[in-house]
């Protein structure tokens, strides 16, 4: 089988494959139009973000090459989030969307962790003003995680792995998933509805997957349903929390603090944001000193990168076995 990949992995994907016997080329330099012309010499494709496999690219695939004589058997997305294909077009063609998130789940729950005690602890702000020469002990006196509720969304790898984490700090720990039949959490765990989540969390962290059900599923109506101020964690998609409803939820106390991993306005075909055209609902999260930001980072570890591509290469490795 042939395999082409286009973009940056942990050789350990290339070697993998190669052990089992299939050939592989590595080309990064391939946009849209290129990879829709040379797509049909292989039988899977690994992507990242930079290209969308949306229904048009799959639909112009199709106009292209009749559909019998692809020989294409999986796409598989370094990485957890499958927003950038359409898997269930893809799948009703017969094309098999694999993903990887048991690589990065434990660095997404460590990540989510320190981004609730930096909140907590003033960790980002004290760090600058001491930079600064200033030594502001009082206005960073921090809050304890012990006996606070901490509320999850999303109990899959990355939310059971942050709540893994939150046992020893001695806090209540709830979980909603709508998704997933009752006792899908551990003794530790406390599985509530999201109205009870809403009445009781003091701090929510997001472990959902971006999809139009998801798309500004923290707006100002989610937010006004929770019965006190509380500090928000995005470890999963920017455009899950609306920044508009965020920043004014901030700026009138309902929010109490907020820590983004994950930008709305985060361009994932570059990885980055384009400052020039911030809108100031954002600029005002930027400025404030109630918030924590890091750029995409959560599964982004040294040992995650290996773990991605070790896991990713097996799936493949299974479907072309089929």
């Amino acid at each position: 089988m042939r395999i082409l990949i286009t973009d940056r992995t942990h050789p350990i994907l290339q070697t993998l494959l190669l052990q089992a016997g299939h050939e592989v080329v590595i080309d990064t330099s391939l946009n849209r139009d290129a990879l829709l012309d040379c797509l049909p010499q292989y039988n899977a494709l690994v992507v990242r973000s930079k290209i969308i496999i949306d229904r048009p690219f799959l639909d112009n695939l199709r106009s292209r090459f009749a559909l019998g004589s692809l020989n294409l058997r999986c796409i598989a997305r370094l990485g957890a989030g499958m927003e950038t294909i359409d898997t269930d077009y893809a799948e009703s063609l017969g094309i098999r969307c694999l993903n990887s998130p048991e690589g990065n789940r434990d660095a997404v729950g460590e990540h989510a962790l320190g981004l609730l005690l930096s909140l907590f602890n003033n960790i980002a702000r004290a760090d600058a003003e001491v930079r600064k020469g200033l030594w502001q002990r009082e206005s960073n006196r921090g809050l304890e995680i012990k006996g606070r509720t901490i509320g999850i969304i999303g109990f899959g790898n990355m939310g059971s792995a942050f709540a893994q984490r939150l046992q020893g700090f001695e806090c209540r720990i709830m979980a909603y998933d709508k998704y997933k039949p009752a006792g899908f959490a551990p003794s530790y765990v406390e599985e509530v509805s999201l109205a009870h989540l809403q009445e009781h969390a003091d701090v929510l962290s997001l472990h959902v997957p971006l999809t139009p059900e998801t798309h500004h599923m923290v707006n100002s109506h989610f937010i006004s349903n929770f019965s006190h101020p509380f500090y928000l964690i995005n470890t999963s998609r920017g455009a899950v929390v609306s920044t508009p409803d965020l920043s004014e939820a901030i700026e009138q106390q309902k929010i109490a603090g907020a820590a983004l991993d994950v930008i709305e306005y985060e361009d994932m075909t570059r990885d980055g944001l384009d400052m020039e055209h911030l809108p100031n609902d954002f600029r005002y999260l930027l400025n404030s000193p109630r918030t924590v930001l890091t750029p995409h980072v959560a599964g982004w570890t040294v040992e995650s990168k290996e773990k991605l591509a070790k896991v990713l290469a097996l799936k493949i490795i299974d479907v072309l076995s089929q």
